[in-house]
């Protein structure tokens, strides 16, 4: 069979990938994924998906689609213009490729390609991560095989005959603890602060100003990612080289985390800063990791939030806004820190969320089907 593999949400499908490749199928199943080799319009910076599943040797094929945004800019009209040329693009790759199967893990960049396929009769399925369905899936579920769900309240969504809950396929990386990327005595509470692969701007921003006060108490390891929009990397580094050297020595600041090294990151962590993405949401939860989240205040439907306030609710993490302040923020990491013990017992309420066997379900509806 030969499988291609579409969509912005790559952590997902590289947990599925490498359930493929860990199993019987690997032997037959060809394995193509269209994705974007930059993260963003006008960067050069190599994306980590490309470099992720580059070294897994998966076929990656570029890909440039239009996208609606919520604000009008010279970027958003750029947009709108790229969308026919999209369509075609996926024609092309289609024809060329002659895929058996096409699963989409949502975005932008499924769009075209998953209407594409469908009208070349190809079989289309598509897994739904968030809570609050974005409209690219719901155009997608529309002529979709299947439509797989990880939120139990996502299914309601779809249509009915044809979704399946399945839960969110969370890297196997995530658990392994053996690699040693920062190498450092653990001689204070760790506190790991993420944006995602790209990092997060305005979250970065916030840390900027009270980063000092946190190294007084914690070691931090910031995820500032690389984007050269922002040069959020420079930025933050500027200010670690004017540190005390014993602060110095606690800001772990780095660009990004390779597949392999987040297990051992997450290991040493005892508090998550990160956006409320359902990626981050799922691993974390599995980890169980005591986190404050940070939503990303345009994620579509609000999704970031809800997600985050399902940790809230179920008292295992707590909720900061990005309009507030940076001394609020640093109040609730020591809130946090300080009371460690009650956030990791709530995880015991916890188990009816995660389904550790996504990726097999998605396979087997996939291969058997």
């Amino acid at each position: 069979m030969k499988l291609l593999i579409t969509g912005v949400h790559s952590t997902p499908a590289i947990a599925l990938i490498d359930s493929i490749n860990d199993s019987l199928l690997k032997e037959k199943t060809e394995i193509v994924y269209v994705g974007r080799k930059y993260p963003l319009g006008g960067e050069k910076t190599i994306s980590l998906d490309y470099k992720e599943l580059n070294k897994r040797k998966i076929r990656f094929i570029s890909f440039e689609a239009g996208r609606l945004t919520r604000f009008l800019s010279l970027r958003s009209i750029i947009n709108v213009i790229k969308t026919p040329i999209g369509f075609f693009q996926a024609l092309c790759i289609l024809k060329k490729e002659k895929p058996d199967v096409i699963l989409s893990f949502g975005g932008y960049i499924a769009l075209p390609v998953s209407i594409i396929g469908f009208f070349l009769g190809i079989p289309v399925y598509t897994h739904e991560q968030t809570i609050n369905p974005g409209l690219t899936n719901k155009i997608i579920a529309l002529f979709a095989k299947k439509v797989f769900c990880s939120f139990e309240k996502s299914l309601k969504q779809f249509p009915g005959k044809k979704t399946v809950l399945t839960g969110n396929p969370i890297r196997k990386s995530v658990f392994n603890k053996s690699a040693n990327p920062l190498n450092f005595q653990k001689d204070k509470p760790v506190i790991y602060i993420t944006g995602g692969s790209l990092g997060s701007h305005g979250i970065n921003l916030i840390i900027k100003e009270i980063i000092n006060d946190l190294l007084g108490k914690y070691i931090v390891i910031h995820q500032s990612g690389d984007t050269q929009e922002y040069r959020d990397f420079e930025m933050l580094n500027d200010i670690r080289n004017q540190l005390p050297a014993d602060r110095k020595m606690r800001y772990l600041l780095v660009k990004h985390f390779f597949d392999e090294e987040i297990g051992s990151i997450y290991d040493k962590s005892d508090l998550v800063i990160s956006r409320a993405g359902a990626n981050s949401f799922f691993e974390l939860l599995a980890l169980e990791k005591p986190t404050i989240f940070i939503p990303l205040p345009w994620s579509a439907g609000g999704e970031q939030q809800k997600q985050a306030e399902i940790f809230k609710k179920l008292k295992i993490g707590e909720i900061f806004s990005q309009g507030n302040s940076s001394g609020e923020l640093l109040e609730l990491i020591d809130k946090m820190i300080n009371n460690l013990d009650f956030y990791k017992k709530n995880f015991t309420k916890t188990k009816f969320l995660i389904r550790k066997n996504a990726s097999q379900i998605i396979i087997k509806e996939i291969f058997e089907s």
